[in-house]
């Protein structure tokens, strides 16, 4: 019977919100409304309407936040949106334990990791400040920096060009669809992230176990009882 070749994989990418972050912190949300006297669904809908230009640097964290006061039919002042910034990036700081530890076992192991998120300016220099175990990524690819975002081709290819390791043997993990998709379409192989119990099924059924197990401590050796004192 011939065994199941395992995928070659030198460089596990990962997307960083709801990836290696949890869902939004409520507590933040909360914050947010109270900085913008602002009821939920104008919150919501003005939040999300200029994020993928605030992704793809169109707008930095100043204009973004005007763009959403405007949408909703008012203005922030320079406090709200200093305020606003650092709510945000609260809000996308609560931690996926096991992605994140697993990404440390991983670097331990010494497999090269990446990061490859959707993120505007301000708060990418907000969770950098906030979580300094970020630095321990081989490369962090934040697509405001590069005027570029998910699901456009051209970011997957420059991440791989950064993380020196050909786009085929990149394991990239994310939530979306859509951007899962777009690696795939340049060569990469990819999961999506769902949940955690989910995650691991797919690994496993993928060949990826061994990237699962890497940097586990290895079991010890059992010891034997020591021999009875002669009496």
């Amino acid at each position: 019977m011939t065994d199941i070749a395992t995928p070659q994989i030198d460089a596990v990418l990962f997307d960083y919100g709801l990836v290696l972050s949890a869902a939004p912190d409520p507590a933040a949300w909360a914050r947010m409304r109270a900085i913008t006297s602002l009821d939920e669904d104008p919150l919501h809908t003005a939040y999300w309407a200029y994020r993928h230009d605030y992704d793809r640097g169109t707008l930095n964290g100043t204009a973004y936040w005007h763009a959403v006061a405007a949408h909703a039919g008012t203005t922030f002042d320079p406090s709200q949106i200093a305020a606003l910034n650092a709510a945000d990036t609260d809000l996308w700081t609560q931690l996926n334990t096991p992605m994140v530890e697993w990404a440390a076992r991983l670097q331990a192991a010494g497999i090269r990791t990446g990061i490859l998120s959707n993120i505007g300016d301000a708060i990418a220099e907000g969770i950098c400040a906030k979580l300094p175990w970020l630095s321990g990524f081989d490369h962090r690819t934040w697509s405001h920096e590069l005027f570029l975002a998910k699901p456009e081709p051209a970011i997957y290819l420059k991440t791989a060009e950064a993380l020196k390791t050909p786009p085929a043997n990149i394991l990239f993990i994310d939530d979306r669809e859509e951007n899962i998709a777009a690696a795939e379409a340049v060569g990469m192989q990819a999961i999506r992230y769902t949940t955690h119990a989910e995650f691991e099924h797919e690994m496993q059924t993928r060949g990826f176990a061994w990237l699962l197990e890497a940097g586990l401590a290895a079991p010890k050796a059992a010891v034997a009882e020591p021999e009875p004192i002669p009496r």
